[in-house]
């Protein structure tokens, strides 16, 4: 279990009588009452605070009558949040893992394109790519050393081995993983908006008139923000990627032609 410090959006006005710590105090008698209801219970031990935010007074809080105990990461669906959300222990230990699956890879099966590059795309990519949009890696450091796993990987095929990592990846048909990330970013803009424009859903982001772009009237805006982490997350970082693939939703252009534009950058 996480908990932490909310803070209201910029722009929002907060009521003289908001107070996070008593609404996450009041939401832990809550769940209290509702185990005891149905005859089940938590197991305390494992439920952990994790303060987020800046200035976070770390507040404590009680399930039942027990102290929650602090944590400084913990994993969500997978991923390894820490408390200032620095994705570089999630990049550390991503990449641990994937080189012990190309290890028993390596051992088992001969240095043939046709047998390790469908184990590869199965077995090693997925972990690479789970939830990317909310990890990303942040800093070139962890970057590389996620790229480090693929340059891997492609130089265990036979025949390929005195090749370059970027003519690997031509032979093979593939992309850096640094490329697949942005085009998984574009693909999700556009469905995104598209999803926004058909059923009026709130928007992560908005399209906006814009007499300043050259060859295109409108373009992504994303909500201010004050925290510079936040220039990392998913609704931030692609404001920046579209630019002239943003056009007017009245006249959007198709999954495929963002696949296309993508894949040529």
């Amino acid at each position: 279990m996480m908990t932490g410090q909310s803070v209201p959006s910029a722009g929002s006005q907060v009521p003289q009588n908001w107070n996070v710590h008593a609404d996450v105090q009041r939401d832990l008698d809550r769940l209290e009452k509702w185990t005891n209801r149905n005859l089940m219970k938590f197991i305390k031990g494992k439920c952990k605070i994790l303060h987020l935010a800046r200035n976070n007074p770390t507040h404590q809080y009680m399930l039942g009558i027990t102290w929650l105990e602090s944590s400084f990461a913990e994993k969500a669906l997978g991923v390894l949040v820490d408390t200032k959300l620095n994705m570089s222990q999630q990049c550390a230990l991503v990449a641990k893992n994937t080189n012990g699956f190309l290890g028993c890879i390596s051992r088992i099966v001969r240095r043939l394109r046709e047998l390790i590059l469908p184990l590869c795309s199965a077995l090693v990519r997925p972990h690479l790519e789970c939830c990317v949009q909310f990890w990303a890696p942040q800093h070139k450091r962890d970057m590389d050393i996620l790229e480090r796993v693929q340059q891997r990987a492609t130089k265990m095929m036979k025949g390929l081995e005195h090749l370059s990592y970027e003519e690997r990846l031509r032979e093979l048909g593939l992309f850096s993983l640094e490329k697949r990330r942005l085009r998984r970013d574009l693909i999700n803009v556009y469905k995104c908006l598209m999803r926004g424009y058909k059923e009026d859903e709130p928007r992560l982001f908005s399209v906006v008139p814009s007499d300043r772009t050259r060859g295109n009237e409108h373009q992504l805006k994303h909500r201010r923000f004050s925290l510079n982490i936040r220039k990392h997350f998913f609704t931030v970082r692609v404001t920046a990627l579209c630019g002239d693939l943003v056009e007017a939703h009245c006249n959007f252009f198709s999954l495929t032609s963002v696949k296309k534009n993508a894949d040529g950058l």
